[in-house]
Formats: C-alpha cells, sequence, structure tokens
C-alpha cells in the first residue's frame, strides 16, 4: 500500500533520495568495515549491463537457454583467469554469496549425520560455519576447533587431539575474524591419517591470498577453498569455489542445480574484470593492505587502545582488533566512531557471550587501500579516534577532519585506470 500523502513517484523519489545521501555519507566518511570494498569503474558499467536481465542455466557451452553465445564467452573467461591466478585445478564462478559456497561445498562432502570442525562465532568462525546455518541445514553434528585466545588463532596441538578423538568427516577452516594464517598444513597431515576433508573459506582473505599474502590454502593442503568476492578481493559481490579436479564433479552438482538456477550474470562480467585487475595489480594491493593494516594497529596501540595480539605483530590480514570494554564496549564504541563517519562493525571477542554487546571493534582496512591511502594516512586515522573516543573531543570537530582527510582520496587504485578521475566510486 502507498503510503497516505505520497504518490508513487513520491515513494520512488524517496528511494532515489535515500541512496544519494547514502553515497554522500560514504563519499566523506572512512569505510572501515572489513567486509567491503568498492569496484573499479569498468566492473560498475558491468553490474548495470543488460546481463543483469538474463539467464544462463547449465554450463558453459551446454546452456539450456539460448541467447548465451557471449555469456559463455565471458564466464569461460573468468573461469580461465581464476585458475591462474590462484593456480586451481577447477573453479566455479556461480555461487551467489559466500553462504551459498559454503552451502554447496558441505553438501557436496558431507552426509546428515556427519562430524565436521569449525571455530565457534566468538573465536572468529562466520556465521555461516554455525549450527544456526549450515551444518545445521546439512544435519551435521558440529564440534568446535580449539582456540588460543592469546594467539588469536587455532590451538594446533589441541586441534590434532581433537581431530583423533571425534574423528570429523570435514574440517571447516578460514573466519570472519581472522588476523593470521590458519595452520593448515599440519591440519593437512592430521585429516590424512583420519579421511577427512579440508575446506578453506577465504572470504576475508582472498585478496590477499591472489596477491601472494597472507597464506596459499590449495598448496598448503586444503582440498577445496570457498569465498565472496568482494573482501579484500574488490570485486562485486558473488563468490567462487577453487577445488582440486578431483572434487570437480561434486561441486559443480551441488552448486548447479543444488543451490543455484541462474547466476548472477552481471556479478560474472565484473567478476572477470576484477580477476585481470588482480593478476596485473594484485601483489602490489595486498602488500599496501599488510602494511596499512600493520601501521593503523601499531598508531592505536601508541594511542593507548587495546589493540590485540601486540606480542606477534598485531595482524597478518586487513584487519585490526580491539578491546573496547574500557570505552564503553564494542556497540557503543562503534556507533560513536559512526556519528564521526568512521564506519566500523562491532564484534565478539573470544570470552564473549553476547552478540549484542561485544567487547571488540573490528576495522578494515582494504577499502581505504582501495581508494589510495598509505601508512601515514593510518597513523592520522588513529590519531582521529584517539581525539574521539579517549581525549573526548567533540563529534563535528572529529567529522570534519575526517570529511577533509577523506577528500583527499576518492579515486579507485590498483586497477587499469588506476586514479582516474572518473573513476570516483561514491558517485553515482
Amino acid at each position: 500500500m502507498q503510503a497516505r500523502g505520497m504518490t508513487g513517484v513520491d515513494e520512488i523519489e524517496a528511494i532515489m533520495h535515500a541512496v544519494e545521501e547514502h553515497q554522500e555519507l560514504y563519499r566523506n566518511a572512512l569505510p572501515m568495515i572489513a567486509s567491503e570494498n568498492v569496484t573499479s569503474e569498468r566492473v560498475r558499467i558491468l553490474l548495470a549491463s543488460d546481463l543483469s536481465h538474463r539467464y544462463a542455466e547449465g554450463e558453459v557451452g551446454a546452456r539450456f537457454y539460448q541467447g548465451c553465445r557471449y555469456i559463455d564467452e565471458v564466464e569461460g573467461r573468468a573461469i580461465r583467469w581464476a585458475k591462474e591466478l590462484f593456480r586451481a585445478e577447477h573453479v566455479n564462478v556461480k555461487p551467489v554469496s559466500g553462504v551459498t559456497a559454503n552451502i554447496a561445498a558441505l553438501f557436496a562432502l558431507t552426509s546428515p549425520g556427519d562430524t565436521m570442525m569449525a571455530l565457534s562465532v566468538p573465536d572468529g568462525g562466520h556465521i555461516s560455519h554455525s549450527a544456526y546455518s549450515v551444518p545445521g541445514l546439512r544435519g551435521l553434528k558440529l564440534e568446535e576447533i580449539p582456540f588460543d585466545v592469546r594467539e588469536m588463532n587455532i590451538d594446533i596441538d589441541q586441534m590434532v587431539r581433537a581431530m583423533k578423538e571425534v574423528r570429523p568427516k570435514l574440517i571447516l577452516l578460514g573466519a570472519s575474524l581472522f588476523l593470521f594464517p590458519h595452520p593448515i598444513h599440519e591440519i593437512r597431515l592430521a585429516a590424512d591419517e583420519i579421511g577427512a576433508t579440508v575446506v578453506y573459506d577465504a572470504s576475508h582473505v582472498l585478496g590477499l591470498i591472489a596477491g601472494a599474502k597472507f597464506q596459499d590454502p590449495l598448496r598448503e593442503g586444503a582440498d577445496v577453498v570457498t569465498s565472496s568476492t568482494h573482501k579484500t578481493f574488490p570485486g562485486p559481490q558473488g563468490a567462487m569455489i577453487l577445488c582440486k579436479g578431483s572434487l570437480k564433479n561434486k561441486i559443480d552438482r551441488a552448486v548447479f542445480p543444488g543451490t543455484v538456477s541462474n547466476h548472477h550474470l552481471h556479478h560474472i562480467a565484473g567478476l572477470a574484470v576484477t580477476l585481470q585487475e588482480m593478476l596485473h595489480f594484485g601483489a602490489g594491493y595486498a602488500a599496501q593492505i599488510q602494511a596499512n593494516a600493520k601501521s593503523l594497529a601499531q598508531a592505536l596501540y601508541e594511542s593507548g587502545f587495546k589493540v590485540l595480539c601486540e606480542h606477534k605483530g598485531f595482524t597478518e590480514s586487513h584487519q585490526v582488533v580491539i578491546d573496547v570494554r574500557e570505552l564503553g564496549g564494542g556497540d557503543a564504541v562503534a556507533k560513536r566512531l559512526e556519528e564521526a563517519y568512521i564506519i566500523t562493525n562491532k564484534n565478539m571477542l573470544p570470552f564473549d557471550t553476547e552478540p549484542d554487546s561485544p567487547s571488540g571493534i573490528r576495522l578494515g582496512v582494504q577499502e581505504l587501500t582501495r581508494t589510495g591511502m598509505g601508512e601515514s594516512e593510518m597513523i592520522e586515522i588513529a590519531s582521529l579516534m584517539r581525539r574521539l573516543l579517549i581525549e573526548g573531543e567533540s563529534v563535528a570537530s572529529i567529522k570534519e577532519d575526517v570529511k577533509s582527510l577523506k577528500s583527499e582520496f576518492q579515486n579507485v587504485h590498483y586497477s587499469f585506470d588506476d586514479g582516474a578521475a572518473y573513476q570516483n566510486p561514491f558517485h553515482g
């Protein structure tokens, strides 16, 4: 029903206005959500193309609909370039999200009643790794991966013992709170003893993997890599699955027709372009992400914040995690930062039990890096956060300084039109 006193045109204008206001916010803000990024202009053009209207059920060269000759060309190139970038034996680019990629992998590789292991949500596991999501849908018995809170990583000694005791059919690695590489090689050795499959959810760190940073899960022993394509990997929202050639048929059947009917073809085109960007510029982009994360973490620590894992360099990924209990807790701090146009998220830490009132905040530098920021800007951001949260300076004052800083970083970098004036990702 229409709102009283508003016409259909008015309603549409309200939507247009909300989107314009959103873009204005992000044009001026410091976006530091660890699960987001911005695409290049070429990708944005493709996302608005006629591909967004079309269907291409089936595989390249074997579609159920006609009119797919050019779609086949696009998807074929995306698959080929993903294989090249990740040195993967097989790639499926059809999943429409990281969760659907995880659904496909777990349905392909397990049966109801099987046991699997994954990190708990407080220890960093993604919600799709929990009993509320994919494992529950599949009817799996879920065991938690042992976690070392001080090291913010898997406790490998306890993990190996637990694997031998519960004998899981599948081990799901990767995380949503993800500071350090997981011990894939050691887990692979133990998995071979019990006949378990190793799946690695690379959603947060795929861009770092593409740039030969962080770790190389396929070479270290993962059988399957699932991932979204829009976090450190700066593509359109969507997902892909990389796997050993021996698992090709199981994975492909679980994707189509198992979990995806028609995949999002405009996203496949955007993904293809992003794969080329990362083939050419990924190493430099990943290195700068790591440098920026370390610089931000060090500057925050020196500014008086309780940044996790100082004893091991804070982070090896795009993420920085702060315990903000003494500043009011994660929810209050994230809201305070948002008022000043610093966009972050509250985050559970391993000792938390209530997701709505966690102890931490999580910062990601991948989007700021994509728009050209370096170590000096990270130091400036740490200073802004100190002035707001520790020194108690006014929101209005900090917001103006945030807007001033952001005004110099409006263009996408690490693309074929690096820094071009028309590449402002915040313009409609």
